[in-house]
C-alpha cells in the first residue's frame, strides 16, 4: 500500500502535515508517534515472547539509577585587578 505513493506523494503529505500542523508542532508530533510505536512494539513482543521478561531489565535500571552521580568541582576563576 505505502509503496504505491512514491516520492511526488510523499512530499505532498509532507506539505500537507506542515500546513496542517505547523512547524512548531510537527516535532512533537514525531516523538509522540515514536514513542507509541515503541510502546505497541514493546506490547506486541511481550504478546509472543519475543523478548526478556520486564523484571530482568528492571533489575538493571533500578541499580544504574541508585548510583549516586559524581560531582565536579568548578575551577575558580582567576583574579582580576580592575583600575580605580
Amino acid at each position: 500500500m505505502l509503496s504505491d505513493i512514491g516520492v511526488p506523494g510523499f512530499i505532498l503529505l509532507a506539505v500537507l502535515a506542515l500546513l496542517l500542523f505547523g512547524p512548531n508542532k510537527l516535532p512533537g508530533l514525531g516523538r509522540a508517534a515514536g514513542r507509541t510505536l515503541r510502546e505497541v512494539k514493546k506490547e506486541m513482543n511481550e504478546i509472543f515472547g519475543d523478548s526478556p521478561p520486564p523484571s530482568s531489565s528492571r533489575k538493571h535500571v533500578e541499580a544504574v539509577e541508585t548510583t549516586p552521580p559524581a560531582q565536579a568541582q568548578p575551577e575558580p576563576l582567576p583574579q582580576r585587578n580592575l583600575p580605580e
